[in-house]
């Protein structure tokens, strides 16, 4: 009888493993930021592509405030059952370093996979400057400490971490001034508000389309396809200067391993499709060919040790998580 059990609850587990009834219901994607937003765009566009294919009806739920920490505490907390999803992002590679975060961003999630990549940041200044190079901007700001203004985000920001990057790196001194969001400091310096800020790819271009903003730099590690006039940082003698953002998938830990791996598949055909590498790329974003979980927790391991090395240049010491 022993055996006889035994050998029931072999047959009867794997098909219990197996999601056959995931999903029944709705799934939600918790996106910690406001609608419109960098993380929220590309998560928009991935749950109404990927609910025809499943089925089921896919919502954003935004949970905007403290950089992120609200909307991933929620998810966090949520039940492992695949209904309650998390656009991490590359704030959850940062806030350790400046906030107390209630949670570790990578051990406190299973990962399913890369949404896409970027957009990278641009070093934009007001058009009516002077300054046609970085060069001529580094210079001037030398020879003016305090003169220059950028427009920020925030500390724990990457607007902010980019411009206390380029002031070690070129020994300068200009000084931060903080919005509400990089959108908003590029329309300020656009209106003369402010000289310049590292805006995204989105917001920067049609601005300097128009003629308001003048791009001398691009924060990646290669160039704009759509913009290909403008040179990166490191081909402008600063080495290591790559800030882009990044949208991922994640769910609570302990979510079954069979339900990543069904969402990894989903979110892998609609990701890879043309159509969605068509909106992305209009973002300035582009979609991992390699895309699995173990690859995007990988790549925030990565990245949060990157971003506490660009903290430490302001002067920030690591904040432990908070339980």
């Amino acid at each position: 009888m022993a055996l006889l059990g035994a050998l029931v609850v072999s047959i009867i587990w794997p098909a219990a493993a197996q999601p056959q009834n995931y999903p029944n219901r709705t799934i939600t994607f918790v996106v910690p930021f406001a609608a419109g937003g960098l993380t929220d765009v590309p998560a928009r566009i991935l749950a109404a592509m990927m609910q025809e294919r499943i089925g089921q009806n896919i919502v954003i739920e935004n949970k905007p405030g403290g950089s992120g920490v609200v909307g991933g505490t929620f998810a966090v907390r949520a039940e492992p059952d695949g209904y309650t999803l998390f656009a991490n992002s590359v704030a959850d590679a940062q806030n350790l370093h400046y906030i107390p975060v209630p949670y570790n961003a990578i051990d406190d999630f299973a990962m399913i996979g890369m949404i896409a990549e970027g957009p990278p940041l641009v070093l934009v200044i007001d058009a009516k400057l002077p300054y046609k190079s970085l060069q001529e901007l580094v210079t001037a700001a030398r020879a003016n400490p305090t003169k220059i203004s950028f427009g920020t985000s925030g500390p724990a920001t990457s607007p902010a971490i980019a411009l206390t990057q380029l002031n070690s790196l070129a020994k300068t001194d200009i000084v931060g001034v903080p919005y509400r969001g990089s959108g908003e400091a590029a329309r300020n310096v656009a209106a003369g508000g402010i000289d310049g800020t590292f805006a995204y790819y989105s917001q920067a271009k049609p601005l300097s389309d128009d003629g308001k903003l003048r791009a001398l730099a691009v924060a990646s590690a290669h160039r704009i396809a759509s913009w290909p006039d403008v040179p990166t940082m490191e081909e402008l003698g600063y080495p290591n200067f790559d800030h882009r953002g990044f949208v991922g998938l994640a769910a609570p830990a302990k979510t079954p391993a069979a339900i990543i791996a069904f969402l990894n598949r989903q979110l892998n055909d609609v990701v890879q499709s043309q159509p969605f590498r068509q909106r992305m790329e209009a973002l300035g974003m582009t979609v991992p060919a390699d895309n699995t979980p173990q690859r995007l927790a990988e790549f925030m391991r990565r990245e949060t040790e990157r971003q506490g090395v660009l903290a430490k240049l302001s002067g920030h010491q690591p904040t432990a998580p908070q339980r």
